[in-house]
């Protein structure tokens, strides 16, 4: 699996937006429950494991955490969707895309 940090609090996504503007980070909103969550999940840890994505990672569990997913898209000023993958560089969203639509290959392609 690959290595992430997970999300629990605002306080968190606070510190990955600040952390943005040294390295950019994926905010990975995950559904433990969706299938299709499973699948892109899966994809991007892959890309992590592989060192495809540059970035820092963290994991948010929608199911447990609604208000931070939530605080994450009125910050950031992306809509919700599950799952979704939100790539943040200089504290703004400079990528986001959902279900099988999260391309690790493109996110990998904003690092160059």
């Amino acid at each position: 699996m690959a290595e992430y940090k997970i999300l629990t609090s605002i306080q968190g996504v606070d510190q990955a937006i600040k952390a943005s503007f040294e390295r950019p980070v994926v905010l990975f909103k995950h559904s433990t429950s969706c299938p299709i969550s499973s699948m892109a999940k899966s994809r991007v840890d892959r890309a992590f494991q592989s060192k495809a994505l540059p970035f820092d990672y963290y994991h948010l569990d929608l199911l447990r955490h609604r208000q931070v997913s939530a605080y994450i898209a009125e910050t950031l000023g992306v809509r919700h969707e599950s799952p979704q993958a939100i790539v943040v560089s200089n504290g703004k969203a400079i990528y986001h895309s959902s279900h099988l639509d999260i391309d690790p290959a493109a996110m990998a392609g904003l690092s160059a």
